[in-house]
């Protein structure tokens, strides 16, 4: 088929009254299609601007087609059947073609189940909030950046420890719990479960909350949920924290210190994270934290102490001792004194 702009110039060229040898090989097409364009009317055809419209092509016969109705067959019995199976078999009764023609047709027609459609259901506000940890690499070293998420709002506290520890979880969160100026009835934890939940496998593989973390729990007044099974996108209003962090705030930034670290945190947090508009949500987290605000339970009265757990071992600064002069001399003069004395 020759197309448009070929078939005006082939028109314009013939009433130039231009040889039609010389247009076929300008236009690189043959002298019979000239002619036959020319005897059966072609160009008198209306060249306006609308697009010519073709036909679906005709298929053409496939090695594959007599056996098409056995893979049709064997995958309606058994969808997860892979196309190398599938091969053996048409070939097996009589294929002379290639495997590919299989795999190409066994991923045409291969039953799909339907997909599980998303749930995305909202919390209450101050029902819950999502806690976190992340690992992120710094030139000195390995720090775990602590996230809270509040659920309704998603106003999101961001503090990063040395260390990933039951104590830092605490002063993780009770830091957390002053930046929202109260406590959510609810935590949810996901990848550190590890760390406040107990595997008991002798014990019929129960799982059972960390004692210690139970208590802490009651000092502040907030329920624990572990997310089990970890379901990304049907567990409901929770975000994805570490993602955002690390493409928002960490990447492509410098760092002097950890202390310039949780300061930029801040000010990332104070200037970015909360006042943007979210893209689920489509409003500011402050905004929608202003019906959040009241509805936390009241802070403690003064922060968890555990019985239990070590506290934190600081290194200590090295003592600095005072400098002594101490006069030196000859050997010589060591020698004239032992010689006097008798």
């Amino acid at each position: 088929m020759i197309g448009r702009e070929k078939r005006v110039l082939l028109r314009h060229y013939l009433e130039q009254g231009l040889n039609k040898a010389a247009i076929a090989r300008d236009l690189g097409i043959s002298r019979r299609t000239v002619h036959h364009w020319i005897k059966t009317g072609q160009l008198d055809r209306d060249l306006g601007e609308e697009r010519v419209a073709y036909g679906p092509r005709r298929a053409m016969p496939s090695k594959l087609d007599p056996y098409k109705p056995l893979i049709d067959v064997r995958l309606g019995e058994y969808p997860k059947l892979t196309a190398v199976r599938l091969f053996k078999e048409v070939r097996a009764a009589g294929y002379p073609g290639s495997y590919n023609q299989v795999k190409r047709y066994a991923r045409k027609v291969r039953p799909r189940p339907p997909e599980e459609p998303v749930v995305r259901f909202e919390t209450p506000p101050a029902h819950q909030a999502q806690v976190d940890f992340a690992d992120f690499q710094l030139p000195w070293g390995k720090r775990y950046a602590f996230l809270v998420v509040l659920g309704y709002s998603r106003v999101l506290w961001l503090q990063f420890f040395t260390r990933q520890t039951m104590q830092h979880v605490f002063e993780g969160l009770e830091a957390a719990f002053s930046f929202f100026g109260g406590v959510p009835h609810e935590l949810l934890f996901d990848q550190m479960k590890a760390v406040i939940i107990k595997d008991e496998r002798a014990d019929g593989g129960r799982l059972t909350e960390n004692a210690e973390f139970l208590r802490f729990a009651s000092h502040h007044g907030f329920r624990i949920r572990a997310c089990r099974p970890y379901r990304a996108k049907t567990k409901g209003k929770v975000e994805r924290p570490v993602r955002y962090v690390r493409s928002s705030f960490f990447y492509g930034r410098t760092f002097t210190s950890d202390e310039d670290l949780n300061t930029q945190a801040r000010h990332w947090l104070d200037h970015v994270a909360n006042v943007r508009t979210h893209g689920t949500l489509k409003e500011r987290p402050v905004d929608r934290f202003e019906h959040e605000r009241d509805l936390l339970r009241p802070l403690a009265s003064r922060p968890y102490r555990s019985l239990v757990l070590p506290p934190e071992v600081k290194e200590r600064a090295k003592a600095v001792l005072p400098r002594i002069d101490v006069e030196r001399r000859p050997l010589e003069a060591y020698a004239q004194v032992a010689g006097g004395v008798r």
